[in-house]
């Protein structure tokens, strides 16, 4: 009786292990497949962003003279507008740019500007829209960074000021200035 009770536990024990596993199977293989709609779906996403770019270019370059050249802007502007509510409902979104602090992670930094209303880090520009699939980054943006405050430019009158304070002092010495002239400098 003892080795049947044995037998048996040692059988449920083994149940137990297999549906384990079958459990843990059916998880990886859900997980496999839901990565590889992802990805799928995320390749698709990617080959579509350069016509967005390109409804983008359009509607910068286009000078509206007529009412049939504004009648098929507005035709490309609806395509553009229901094309960028599919992508939406996807769940693929604009990486956020302008005013916003650089992050390498989102943005290709293209170009630095000097800049006296921003400080260092901040995103002045963008060149080419970037999109996220969910936490995925399909493309990163293309944006203009500044670099903070330029180098300091002296005031035509404080340059003058300046140099006319630094010339002597209050003893009557030189200042020690490299651009004074050894033969012209005052000798007390």
């Amino acid at each position: 009786m003892a080795s049947l009770s044995e037998e048996l536990s040692i059988e449920k024990d083994r149940v137990l292990r297999i549906s384990a596993d079958f459990d843990n199977f059916r998880k990886r293989t859900e997980r496999e497949r839901l990565s590889l709609v992802s990805n799928t779906q995320g390749e698709v996403l990617e080959n579509l962003l350069p016509v967005l770019d390109n409804f983008e270019r359009a509607k910068a370059q286009i000078k509206i003279e007529t009412e049939g050249e504004e009648k098929i802007n507005n035709s490309y502007q609806s395509i553009y507008k229901q094309l960028m509510e599919i992508l939406g409902s996807l769940g693929v979104e604009p990486v956020e740019t302008v005013g916003n602090l650089f992050d390498p992670m989102l943005h290709e930094a293209i170009m630095r500007e000097d800049s006296t209303e921003f400080e260092e880090g901040i995103i002045l520009q963008e060149f080419r829209k970037g999109f996220k699939l969910g936490e995925r980054l399909l493309r990163p943006s293309m944006v203009k960074v500044s670099a903070g405050p330029g180098p300091a430019k002296p005031e035509q009158g404080e340059s003058s000021e300046s140099t006319e304070k630094g010339e002597s002092n209050e003893g009557g010495e030189s200042s020690g200035s490299s651009e004074t002239d050894p033969g012209t400098a005052e000798t007390s």
